[in-house]
């Protein structure tokens, strides 16, 4: 996707949705540019005055650190689920027999049935039946429910619609029992561990250095987190030919070799 795609893809959200406070995304070069288009104020790091200022002066767009999907969160554990079972769903559809008015109905559909996902219990109070949604909270309104599309082959052949409700039930299947299981509780990262500092030796994990290539380098700067915890921080590498490079790397990318004392 270029810049001017994603431009008018962001100019069709606000026109639906309305102004846009902050923004959240990986640090694609689409993104990077689009925001020069647009005049919006882009950051690699937030952190404390800069993100209050920008705030205050209307669109903040924040990127995730280099190298960092987990920095998404909620949202990538989302993004990687439908994605796995949306290639599992097309994969097997020869090429050519889904139209764009199917295709961009179904995903539609698939949109309504990710977004209809419960954010809470289901309350036992009987006037309140309907469990808060991302949907509800978009639109005020529960998604409603649809009737089983027919499974006879002549049918979903002859009508688009009756495709797309085939497609969607699919989804909906798949959807649901994969997305169950992102519910269990895991145990990574249940134990404290000392955060990164200032001085630490570090190793960096990184997958596109050339073989025998071990980058390690010095922590010149941390970024803790509201809860105090450092998520990621600015590393300083010396390269054999006596250069040196910074980075901005998130914990989870570093090893730490020695201890600052």
């Amino acid at each position: 996707m270029s810049s001017s795609s994603f431009i008018n893809a962001f100019k069709r959200f606000v026109a639906i949705r309305g102004k846009v406070k902050q923004i959240r995304s990986d640090r694609g070069t689409n993104f990077v540019g689009a925001t020069d288009n647009l005049q919006i104020n882009a950051v690699n790091v937030e952190d404390g005055p800069l993100k209050e200022y920008l705030y205050n002066s209307g669109v903040v767009w924040l990127f995730n650190p280099p190298h960092s999907s987990n920095f998404g969160g909620v949202w990538e554990r989302l993004i990687g689920v439908t994605r796995r079972v949306l290639d599992s769903m097309l994969l097997n559809i020869p090429p050519g027999s889904l139209t764009h008015e199917v295709l961009t109905t179904f995903l539609a559909e698939a949109s309504a049935i990710v977004n209809s996902r419960p954010l809470v219990p289901v309350s036992t109070d009987p006037d309140d039946p309907l469990p808060l949604s991302p949907s509800l909270i978009l639109t005020h309104k529960p998604v409603s429910t649809v009737d089983r599309a027919p499974t006879d082959r002549k049918d979903l052949l002859r009508s688009q619609w009756r495709r797309v409700q085939q497609l969607a039930d699919t989804f909906w299947k798949r959807w649901r029992s994969q997305y169950l299981q992102t519910l269990q509780n895991y145990r990574k990262w249940k134990h404290e561990k000392r955060n990164l500092a200032v001085g630490d030796v570090v190793l960096l994990k990184d997958n596109s250095v050339t073989r025998n290539s071990w980058p390690m380098g010095r922590v010149i700067r941390v970024f803790p987190s509201v809860d105090g915890r450092v998520r990621k921080a600015e590393v300083r590498v010396l390269y054999r030919d006596g250069h040196f490079a910074l980075f901005v790397r998130p914990a989870t990318e570093l090893v730490l070799l020695i201890q600052d004392v």
